[in-house]
């Protein structure tokens, strides 16, 4: 092997490059090595990002949402001995935290403008447990809800669409009306803001408004009663096997966990990942196929120096060793690069970015727009490992071909002319 390995690194440099085609070969196998090195940091970085944004949405979205909610098994029953299956539920050891709430939709007035909104009836102390609101409040606390009095809070672009502040009255709708002879009368009753919060999800900072569980009770004539019961885990990733092993003692009742609740979203953004390993995949194997030309011309060049090799005794199969290797040295040279570039890259972009923008002139990362300080990357080693390691074979793959007619040329005909 260390004949083949001696072959293969010589014809990758290309000693005599006094000829010109000497040197197109040496050219084009420089351009395979820094074609797979762009390709490879380009997925390393791509897919670092995404991981990041992935990571970030899954931790705020974690952060304001249950991870698994506890229901009456028909949409329009309510759970009445909610505080008894809060308890047993408590008795799980993943189980966390427990919290009842009351799920409503409404529209919310304020003088000439109308939102409509989720309302969310909690009891403040038990949802800090589940749901980290009293975090993300940017005026007023979670604890100013008290019961009778009739406060709310609301999300920053809610708020902001209705033009209320802390203070602000606000008329709550609600679809549940009030029958008379005349007609069906919607129940009306006015709120005020004690308190605005921003998660920075936009499904809860533009469309959730919380009020106390016992003026949601009241507002939607439930008596004692409530949606249900939301749970938090000691570990969220868990929460299929809690839901499953809780659905065991609740068999009367519906549990949702957190992934089957905000499963469109996390599978648009897996879906979007794939697709775009895929195409920046293609960079790599056009890059890779690139090998297929080098060594081909490699090939024609050295006919005559791999016909003496198979004179003095060189078996095919060196003589498909020796271009293999000189492929896989290509390889190599380029994933290195390209897992030094890649790294590089990815673990210092809040470098990288504000230098970009200083010489293009052009604002790369809006923060208000994307609701993150910075743009967030995550560098994950099994999928390194996957970019590797794709990337390497599909260099094999395109050396194999040339690598093959180099072990068939026939010594006579290659020598026929020399």
């Amino acid at each position: 092997m260390l004949f083949e390995l001696f072959a293969g690194l010589r014809y990758t440099r290309s000693r005599r490059r006094a000829q010109g085609r000497s040197r197109l070969v040496s050219f084009i196998s420089l351009v395979s090595m820094l074609g797979l090195a762009l390709g490879i940091t380009t997925l390393i970085v791509v897919l670092s990002v995404m991981n990041g944004f992935q990571s970030e949405l899954r931790d705020r979205t974690l952060s304001v949402v249950a991870h698994i909610e506890i229901e009456a098994y028909y949409a329009n029953d309510n759970i009445r001995n909610w505080q008894q299956v809060a308890d047993e539920s408590l008795q799980h050891a993943g189980v966390a935290a427990a919290a009842p709430y009351v799920n409503e939709q409404g529209m919310l007035v304020s003088g000439n403008t109308v939102r409509g909104v989720q309302i969310r009836g909690i009891l403040p102390a038990q949802e800090s447990g589940v749901a980290f609101f009293d975090k993300y409040m940017q005026t007023g606390t979670l604890d100013a809800l008290q019961p009778g009095e009739f406060g709310i809070v609301l999300g920053r672009d809610l708020a902001r669409g209705l033009g209320a502040k802390v203070g602000s009255k606000l008329t709550l709708i609600t679809p549940q009306g009030m029958v008379t002879p005349a007609a069906v009368i919607p129940r009306v009753r006015q709120f005020v803001v004690v308190g605005i919060f921003e998660a920075k999800v936009i499904q809860y900072d533009a469309g959730l408004a919380l009020i106390h569980l016992a003026d949601a009770q009241a507002l939607f004539r439930m008596g004692d009663a409530v949606s249900g019961v939301r749970l938090r885990l000691n570990n969220p990733f868990d929460s299929q096997n809690v839901a499953v092993a809780l659905s065991e003692v609740f068999q009367n009742l519906i549990l949702h966990d957190w992934r089957y609740i905000h499963a469109p979203l996390f599978r648009a953004v897996a879906l979007e990942k794939t697709m775009m390993t895929l195409f920046l995949f293609l960079i790599v194997g056009v890059a890779a196929f690139n090998v297929v030309a080098s060594l081909t011309m490699t090939v024609q060049e050295k006919a005559a120096d791999i016909a003496i090799l198979r004179t003095l005794g060189a078996r095919p199969a060196s003589i498909m060793a020796i271009f293999i290797i000189q492929g896989s040295i290509i390889g190599v040279v380029g994933l290195v690069a390209g897992l030094i570039g890649g790294l590089s890259i990815a673990n210092n972009l809040d470098i990288v970015i504000p230098a970009l923008e200083a010489i293009t002139g052009m604002k790369l990362w809006d923060k208000d727009i994307y609701l993150l300080g910075e743009l967030p990357s995550q560098v994950l080693m099994s999928d390194v490992v996957t970019i590797l390691s794709v990337s390497f074979l599909l260099t094999l793959i395109a050396a194999a071909y040339p690598s093959w007619r180099a072990s068939r040329v026939k010594p006579a005909e290659a020598l026929r002319y020399e």
